[in-house]
């Protein structure tokens, strides 16, 4: 339990607080009561989405893959996941916590209006995929056929229209 909670517990501190916090710092530090109203409810709405999908993700993660998500360039942080996950959360698309987390943190985004915070955003984004790709050869090599499929079938963080 002590890995799993090491895991859980640098997911929330750089997603959940420091990335955001990051952008704000991004931003020039503005005054909070600047932003409006509609900003706020929309911060609000998306961190309760994106948080909830993540969650979501994590909660299923242990108990469906019997591990936990935080991989960090092939370095293993807590137990890695002994099942391929394809339905629940990974059937919206194969990186859910991920696409939690954008979500949380495009209304970061929207409350702060600012370069700055994109610009973070961005570079999260791009360090993000690379990390994700290194997860992808992990997760081929441990799956083969079964994860090609689900490649196939799936996308990295966007859902697929059907």
């Amino acid at each position: 339990m002590g890995r799993d909670l090491i895991g859980y517990l640098l997911g929330l501190v750089i997603f959940i607080i420091g990335i955001p916090y990051v952008m704000y710092l991004a931003s020039g530090s503005p005054n909070l009561a600047q932003i409006g109203l509609v900003q706020e409810l929309i911060l609000i709405m998306m961190a309760i989405v994106g948080i909830s999908l993540s969650i979501w993700a994590i909660v299923y993660m242990k108990n469906v893959g019997e591990g936990n998500p935080f991989d960090a360039f092939n370095h293993e942080v807590a137990p890695r996941t002994n099942t391929l996950m394809t339905d629940g959360p990974y059937g919206i698309c194969r990186n859910p916590m991920l696409l939690g987390v954008f979500i949380y943190h495009i209304g970061v985004l929207i409350s702060l209006l600012s370069i700055g915070a994109v610009i973070v955003f961005v570079i999260e984004v791009i360090i993000m995929n690379l990390q994700v790709k290194k997860e992808e050869q992990r997760l081929k090599a441990d799956f083969g056929s079964e994860y090609e499929e689900y490649v196939r079938n799936s996308n990295r963080f966007m859902p697929k229209l059907k």
